[in-house]
């Protein structure tokens, strides 16, 4: 790797910007971010970047705002200190599932996530599993989504796989898990899943769609933040569908809330979830286990900074 590229973090998550520049053997950028008396935040490059290509980590990690709005001001002290092309990494995107206009007079916050960066400076945003195909239209800038599917697949391929079977939690998010069944060979069950009218947060499992009597059921999607929906459907995998065992796996472990707490319990036997976000404290030794993204984004730094293809690491 030449002298012209340069890595930087936010406070989101350092230990992977760490574990990215360890696999491109390059040293993390120097940078400071102090927070003043008045609540103000103080954004400093301390390492000259001039001519350089730059590419800052940032996941959407709470406080959420707080790192978006350290992204954009860090993003901003590249341009003005003349960087050639700035990059966001953004692992897990933020405002992701505000990505559509489903009731009156809101914002798709997705989107303007999207302007804010463009106004900030950034050159080009490379992310991971969105919430939804078209929030990579969203941006003006090039975009690159990869795809944390064949990292978790991976990860269950070194298991005997056999009387398994993939459970989509709902109708939305079959066509993702059938993409996880492909990849393991493995047969595909639907969750009926339907949110209780006036309580959006809160969900009915109405049936299950495929057969799953007597087998050993993972649970894909593409994140997993409070889990209430995916403890509900796991309790009636096998109090009404005979399921033996039951586990999860997702791209993003927002995990926040009771999350950790429900998927510490039966019927939960394993959960696995990339890094794209840091594993809370309480989550340290339980079941829950972290693939790493580190060389998957790795490569495709490598890729991004000197012309190679991006789309050869979605396959």
């Amino acid at each position: 790797m030449n002298n012209s590229l340069r890595i930087f973090s936010g406070s989101s998550h350092p230990k992977l910007a760490h574990d990215i520049c360890d696999e491109l053997d390059i040293p993390l950028g120097k940078s400071r971010t102090v927070r003043f008396a008045n609540d103000n935040l103080f954004v400093q490059i301390e390492e000259n970047v001039r001519e350089k290509d730059v590419f800052v980590l940032q996941t959407a990690l709470p406080p959420v705002n707080d790192h978006l709005m350290e992204l954009c001001m860090m993003v901003d002290a590249l341009h003005h200190a003349s960087a050639r092309r700035i990059t966001a990494i953004i692992p897990y995107y933020f405002y992701v599932r505000s990505d559509k206009k489903d009731a009156p007079r809101i914002s798709v916050t997705a989107r303007l996530v999207a302007d804010l960066l463009a106004a900030a400076g950034v050159s080009r945003v490379l992310t991971m599993t969105l919430h939804s195909d078209q929030v990579q239209g969203f941006f003006r800038t090039p975009a690159d989504q990869l795809s944390a599917i064949p990292l978790v697949c991976d990860y269950f391929r070194e298991w005997d796989l056999t009387d398994f079977v993939v459970v989509a939690p709902d109708a939305g998010s079959a066509k993702r898990a059938g993409a996880y069944a492909t990849r393991l060979d493995l047969p595909l069950a639907i969750g009926d899943k339907r949110r209780v009218p006036g309580h959006s947060d809160e969900v009915e499992i109405h049936g299950v769609v495929g057969e799953v009597e007597g087998k050993r059921a993972i649970v894909f999607d593409d994140e997993i933040a409070t889990a209430g929906s995916m403890l509900k459907l796991a309790q009636y995998l096998q109090s009404c569908c005979g399921v033996e065992e039951v586990y999860a796996g997702a791209a993003h472990g927002v995990l926040v809330g009771p999350a950790v707490e429900r998927l510490s319990q039966p019927p939960f036997k394993l959960v696995a979830v990339t890094d794209s976000l840091p594993l809370p404290p309480e989550a340290e030794g339980g079941n829950i286990e972290q693939v790493s993204v580190a060389p998957l984004f790795a490569r495709a730094i490598t890729a991004i900074h000197t012309g190679e293809s991006v789309s050869a690491l979605f396959r």
